[in-house]
């Protein structure tokens, strides 16, 4: 009884949207073994984030929440620490981090293999870039040979 007393002293200090979001939807980790549902036939209410088929006319319902709200209760959830009792979201942390591993930047070019269309001058930077880099390596060796020739007999022109 007194570890439900806390439960309950620690739900009453949550965010006021948050509590009653659990309160319309609590979540099944929280709730006693014999009232679990998972299934909508039994009963359990939908997860208010993703779409649902009707069981009866079949038509598709949209989610009790926009994306942007769910965003919302997900930073608050995330804020207080209980963001794993919420139902699954495309929001969620875990969700968006196993997106980008998955998918990257998704920015045109950066694959393997991938090539930017750009401007010319956008296009032939690496090239440019690689001269400038072989001619930064042998400006030791130039340097040396300008100053054994001299000023006045050095060309850049082989002879």
């Amino acid at each position: 009884m007194a570890t439900t007393n806390r439960y309950v002293e620690l739900a009453k200090q949550m965010h006021p949207r948050l509590q009653r979001f659990f309160a319309k939807y609590p979540p099944n980790q929280i709730l006693p073994a014999s009232t679990r549902t998972n299934t909508i036939k039994d009963g359990a209410t939908p997860n208010p984030f993703l779409p649902h088929k009707h069981p009866i006319t079949g038509k598709w319902h949209d989610p009790e929440f926009s994306l942007r709200r769910q965003a919302e209760l997900v930073k608050l959830a995330r804020e207080e620490g209980v963001e794993e009792l919420l139902p699954f979201t495309n929001k969620g942390t875990e969700e968006r981090i196993r997106k980008r591993v998955e998918e990257g930047l998704r920015v045109k070019g950066t694959g393997v293999g991938e090539r930017v269309k750009g401007h010319l001058h956008e296009r032939m930077l690496s090239v440019k870039m690689e001269k400038r880099r072989t001619a930064m390596l042998g400006m030791p060796r130039l340097v040396r040979e300008w100053r054994k020739t001299g000023k006045s007999k050095w060309t850049k022109y082989p002879r």
